[in-house]
């Protein structure tokens, strides 16, 4: 393990080395730093393990090949938002809902760390308000936009009628609005 050997080496020291002489040992060095965070946020993102780790490999290749054609500045950050993006996309192909909010900035190749944070911050509220919803409503948001059931779907899997779920959806849409809004506020 080289971290601690070179741990006294700051990341931008490292990446300084990695775009002066090309070696590859300094990105390993990095990619080794930040292995679990990685791992945190594709299990974060993809609730299963082994998902989450063929994901980090997938995401330390793209580092590789990305680092070698730009400059990056905020290793961390960087790959934090390589980690998410990646995990985003995955969902995304396999028909997952994901919030227009998190779609924002998948091409943007220097993140904002200020938007970066806002943007995780709005889904953590998002995440604490579904919690707050009565049982119908979060369990009909959930399957309807997180699952991507149909009505009638929800109807055979609930036992509620088309119109009860139907005013869950809507009421439970209204619901998360307020109370994030509500949360926003409170900062």
């Amino acid at each position: 393990m080289h971290t601690e050997k070179y741990s006294h080496i700051s990341d931008t020291a490292l990446l300084e080395r990695f775009y002066t002489d090309g070696n590859n040992e300094w990105l390993g060095i990095l990619l080794e730093r930040y292995t679990y965070l990685l791992l945190g946020v594709c299990m974060k993102y993809l609730k299963n393990e082994e998902e989450s780790k063929d994901a980090v490999q997938q995401i330390f290749l793209k580092a590789i090949t990305e680092l070698t054609k730009y400059k990056v500045e905020y290793i961390k950050s960087w790959l934090y938002m390589v980690a998410k993006n990646h995990c985003l996309m995955k969902l995304r192909n396999k028909h997952v809902f994901v919030s227009a909010e998190a779609h924002e900035g998948l091409t943007a190749t220097e993140p904002d760390k200020e938007s970066l944070l806002d943007k995780e911050h709005h889904l953590g509220l998002l995440e604490q308000a579904l919690q707050e919803l009565n049982t119908e409503q979060k369990t009909c948001v959930t399957l309807f936009y997180l699952q991507k059931r149909s009505y009638q779907e929800i109807v055979d899997q609930t036992g509620y009628t088309l119109l009860q779920v139907k005013s869950h959806i809507q009421n439970g849409k209204r619901n998360l609005r307020i109370a994030v809004e509500k949360k926003m506020k409170q900062l």
